[in-house]
């Protein structure tokens, strides 16, 4: 275990940089931060939807609780890794155990005949926006590759993280009996 912070408030960031995890120092506004900062947003909006999964009260929303949660802990991975530039950490099986719970889940579901709008209860909306953070936080690990080496398993864990909650947002309308709200075109 790296080192515990005694004080929240350093000072070391006063003039634009933050220290990385192997010690070295970059510009805030590097894309590495940039990343680092957008799957910690990612982390945050999964823990809001974790919560409310379990409030909701449903036992059929448990399960995407409890592989949300332990998701978190594999999405705070990611953060470390990005942190420490040439660490890898996200594998193949993390990709596979995404994939594995969206094919379960999408078992459940009747073919997409339409686009779908983020709606039709708070759950569901908050399912798509935390999609749009996952979808944003991969754009933003792939804007970092452009300048420095990064594991490509994380960014297939990204991608199949943003499908997996799109699919988590369709499941939670079917599980607690809520249309879906269909685009309308024009």
């Amino acid at each position: 275990m790296g080192k515990r912070l005694s004080k929240i408030y350093t000072r070391t960031g006063d003039e634009g940089e933050t220290g990385l995890g192997d010690g070295s120092r970059i510009k805030k506004t590097h894309p590495r931060v940039e990343a680092m900062g957008s799957v910690d947003e990612l982390n945050s909006s999964l823990g809001v939807l974790v919560e409310e999964l379990i409030f909701a009260e449903n036992d059929d929303l448990v399960p995407i609780a409890t592989f949300l949660r332990s998701t978190q802990h594999r999405v705070f991975d990611l953060g470390g890794e990005l942190s420490i530039p040439g660490y890898e950490i996200i594998n193949a099986e993390h990709v596979a155990a995404i994939e594995d719970n969206l094919d379960q889940l999408n078992d459940h579901l009747a073919p997409l005949a339409n686009f779908i709008l983020p709606g039709g209860s708070r759950l569901i909306a908050n399912c798509h926006m935390v999609r749009a953070i996952c979808r944003r936080a991969e754009r933003d690990v792939i804007a970092l590759s452009e300048v420095a080496t990064i594991n490509a398993l994380a960014l297939k864990f990204l991608n199949r993280l943003s499908d997996y909650l799109f699919v988590v947002a369709r499941s939670c309308a079917r599980i607690t009996n809520v249309d879906e709200v269909l685009w309308e075109k024009g």
